[in-house]
């Protein structure tokens, strides 16, 4: 089934979850809008740490694709040809693009919301769109099962989603004071602080050490000395200069007297980073749940170890797939219902 266009010749189109105006009195009680504060924090050390980044891409990647089997053969190529052509963002097309930005944000935020856009005309699905989860709010009423869902305009005010059956929306890491979800990068933090001082001040004292500096000092010896003690240390100072601001080679250094010279902090070693380090990393590690070695760690493992690890990384990847199985199925459902066909999906990674 072709997509229907109107008189124009252009696609109708009304997108829900992006920023809208809303009545300036809107704001009411029971909202429970995401902390917006704290996924800037996390944004901030997605950007800081690239481990971090590495290892949200690596999980994005490990998921793995999926394919949904249906009973029936014709509502089976249909649904094919939508997995592979449907527009998912500013030119992207495919559902797995689709659900790539949808992982990225369950791990960033704890939270994702997405979008099946419907066309006003034809009422056939047009394509897949991620929401910005800091533009949501919830509204808890007298149903804890069935939180409204709302979209913070350009104002900071709020409105309730006209067609909440459109909407796709998932969460990680639940808790009763956190129920709509906490990020991967929760407790990470103080770890990512204290990792980037570490790393400031290697950077510091490499600057410094780099870019050697030298302590010239003139002693003098008898009275003599002392009284043209200035003129001398100026005459010095000139000559050092000019010895080390030449450009076209070695120029020597003379000088009359009792002349030291030492380089500025060549008696302080730097500090040796590797074991503080390694047990910041160790900590961001855990909370990825990955083995070191997919992240560049070249930590000593043995083979039972390696198979332990194999273990855990399947059970992470396998509570991925539970979290999007309902999402693909709702999409898929919406789309095939939408073209006329009812039948049983299973969805196979």
């Amino acid at each position: 089934m072709g997509l229907f266009k109107n008189k124009t010749g252009k696609k109708s189109v009304t997108v829900q979850t992006a920023r809208q105006s809303a009545h300036p009195f809107s704001r009411l009680s029971s909202y429970v809008p995401l902390a917006i504060s704290q996924m800037q924090l996390y944004d901030s050390i997605r950007e800081s740490l690239p481990i971090i980044d590495a290892a949200i891409t690596k999980i994005i990647r490990l998921i793995g694709d999926f394919k949904i089997e249906c009973d029936d053969k014709t509502a089976q190529r249909q649904i094919n040809n939508f997995f592979d052509t449907v527009p998912a963002g500013a030119s992207v097309y495919g559902i797995d693009s689709f659900i790539r930005q949808y992982v990225d944000s369950l791990l960033m935020y704890g939270a994702a919301i997405g979008e099946v856009v419907i066309g006003n005309n034809s009422g056939s699905v047009l394509g897949l769109l991620n929401a910005d989860v800091k533009d949501i709010e919830f509204k808890i009423d007298s149903d804890p099962f069935n939180p409204k869902i709302l979209v913070r305009g350009e104002t900071g005010m709020a409105k309730e989603i006209e067609h909440p059956e459109r909407i796709v929306f998932s969460t990680i890491n639940q808790t009763s004071k956190s129920p709509f979800g906490r990020s991967m990068l929760e407790g990470l933090p103080f770890v990512t602080d204290i990792l980037l001082k570490i790393y400031n001040c290697i950077g510091v004292n490499w600057e410094r050490a780099g870019n050697i500096r030298y302590a010239v000092t003139y002693k003098p010896n008898d009275s003599f000395d002392n009284a043209f003690a200035q003129d001398r240390a100026g005459e010095i100072a000139s000559e050092w200069s000019r010895a080390m601001s030449d450009k076209e080679g070695v120029r020597d250094f003379i000088s009359i007297g009792d002349v030291e010279i030492k380089a500025i902090g060549a008696d302080g070693p730097i500090m040796d980073s590797h074991i503080p380090v390694q047990q910041m990393l160790e900590q961001i590690v855990s909370k990825t749940g990955l083995p070191p070695f997919l992240l560049g760690l070249s930590w000593s493992t043995t083979e039972q170890m390696s198979k332990q690890q194999s273990d855990i990384l399947t059970s992470e990847l396998e509570y991925y797939r539970r979290v999007l199985n309902p999402v693909i199925m709702r999409i898929c459902s919406e789309y095939l219902r939408r073209e006329g066909y009812y039948c049983n999906l299973r969805v196979n990674w």
